[in-house]
């Protein structure tokens, strides 16, 4: 079909793409498979429909702060002695091979100005509040805007968010702070993220136009790589394999495949203004 929404389907459509079954395709079924897995990890790494944003509630344990990272591979163990209310989670990526990146810690506790009715802006925002209702001054909400403006600049200058260190190697997340001032047993982090989507769970993945052309030459290439083995040797009826010419094919197109996808499709770079 050409609408491929399993792996299966994606296989015999790639197949089918490359002359299968006029043409005998010499790949093995296992070279097949290693092929579809290239594809996939490259359609995720670089393509922004093998990815989705997502957010990382975590809570802090003693065993954290001492050590002084974070593993997305080990489970939080219930801490009822210390700490009561820590309680058991799951790992945020189990196997490791789910989170791709993590890019951001979010400033979740607001040291200025104080915290409830305390808090610099809700005193603001009281004392604002009439005119801000009645629109009794026609550039008051103005006002409002560029004080909180400034003080959000205060923020950063005085409290900055933390940077933050992340190797797909390790799974680990480290954070460049003083653990045991900024990192507190029972309180959060939340982080932002990218996991990669699993194509099991939504076969519109093995669909997309550019992921079909790559697995193809992929294939391909294999093929290619395959014959070249025995280039130049001669078939009954005068034929002669030529894999070295079916192997530049493949390369030149997988080539002009990975440029577009880098071009068009890939997530721009996070810039950061300011030193």
């Amino acid at each position: 079909m050409a609408t491929p929404l399993t792996r299966e389907e994606l296989k015999q459509y790639c197949l089918r793409r490359l002359g299968y079954p006029v043409i005998e395709i010499n790949v093995d079924d296992a070279q097949i498979e290693d092929r579809i897995d290239d594809s996939l990890q490259f359609f995720a790494e670089y393509h922004f429909d093998g990815v989705e944003k997502t957010y990382l509630p975590y809570q802090i344990s003693a065993k954290d702060v001492e050590r002084e990272y974070i593993d997305l591979k080990e489970a939080t163990e219930a801490d009822d002695t210390v700490t009561p209310e820590i309680k058991a989670a799951p790992p945020l990526d189990p196997d490791g091979k789910t989170i791709i990146s993590v890019v951001r810690l979010f400033q979740l506790f607001d040291t200025l100005g104080g915290t409830g009715m305390f808090d610099a802006r809700y005193q603001i925002a009281l004392n604002d509040l009439y005119g801000l209702r009645t629109n009794t001054y026609s550039n008051s909400l103005q006002i409002y805007n560029y004080t909180r403006s400034h003080m959000k600049m205060l923020q950063d200058l005085l409290t900055p968010e933390k940077s933050i260190r992340f190797s797909r190697v390790t799974n680990r997340i480290y954070i460049d702070a003083d653990w045991k001032t900024h990192a507190v047993p029972g309180q959060y982090f939340m982080f932002e993220a990218y996991r990669i989507l699993d194509p099991e769970l939504y076969g519109e993945i093995y669909n997309d136009r550019i992921l079909k052309q790559y697995v193809t030459a992929k294939i391909k290439e294999q093929w290619g790589r395959n014959l070249s083995k025995f280039d130049g040797v001669s078939l009954p009826g005068g034929v002669s394999l030529n894999g070295l010419k079916i192997l530049n094919e493949a390369q030149d197109e997988i080539r002009k495949l990975e440029d577009e996808i880098q071009l068009k499709y890939e997530e721009p770079p996070i810039f950061y203004i300011g030193g």
